[in-house]
């Protein structure tokens, strides 16, 4: 990749993430009752600190991509010929992160006394859902290779990348890192077999 096409994923995917996050945070002050994003209600404050929220979150974005491609080719050279092992790795670990981000949020939220685990299980269904929809395009614009690849990356990728909004047990702010973390995955998912050259794509993800 050029570093021209670089540039080009890096401000697009900022861009991606920060309109997301603002349009969720928006959402969250129009809807949730006496909202305040970190506690920052100083005036236009508030929304500056939103604003650079939502750009820090769409690096992090960027950063979990380059690890999933680095672990992704070490992975191929560990597996070579041997790929139905690598695969069978990634369903299993989509399949266990899935199931702890109900598990671990609702085993926290009953140590507390709070909530029923059905409202635990609409977040890994959301990112589930926009993973799959996300695994459909690729696979209709590259090939089937692609399926399992971004699957995972979609799903465990964004997974990890929220932890830090999972720890906080808040459903506002898991709504406001989860969405442009899923906009900026899919944005760079997609785009990737687009920006590299066509004799080094391999057209899976």
């Amino acid at each position: 990749m050029t570093l021209k096409k670089w540039g080009y994923l890096f401000w697009t995917t900022l861009l991606v993430g920060t309109a997301v996050g603002m349009i969720a945070g928006i959402a969250l002050k129009l809807t949730v009752p006496n909202f305040v994003f970190l506690g920052v209600e100083v005036g236009w404050y508030e929304w500056l600190f939103m604003l650079f929220g939502a750009g820090m979150i769409a690096v992090l974005s960027q950063m979990g991509f380059f690890a999933y491609l680095t672990v992704r080719f070490v992975a191929l050279n560990l597996f070579r010929g041997k790929l139905l092992y690598w695969d069978i790795l990634q369903v299993i670990l989509i399949i266990v992160a899935l199931f702890d981000i109900v598990y671990l949020r609702y085993t926290g939220a009953a140590n507390d006394g709070n909530g029923s685990w059905v409202q635990y299980i609409l977040l890994p269904i959301v990112i589930l859902l926009v993973s799959i929809a996300v695994t459909y395009r690729k696979v209709k614009e590259t090939n089937r290779r692609a399926l399992i690849p971004t699957l995972f990356f979609m799903s465990v990728a964004t997974i990890l990348e929220a932890v830090p909004a999972f720890n906080l047990n808040e459903a506002t702010y898991t709504t406001i890192m989860v969405a442009p973390l899923l906009a900026c995955n899919a944005w760079q998912i997609l785009l990737l077999h687009r920006l590299l050259p066509a004799n080094n794509n391999p057209k899976s993800g």
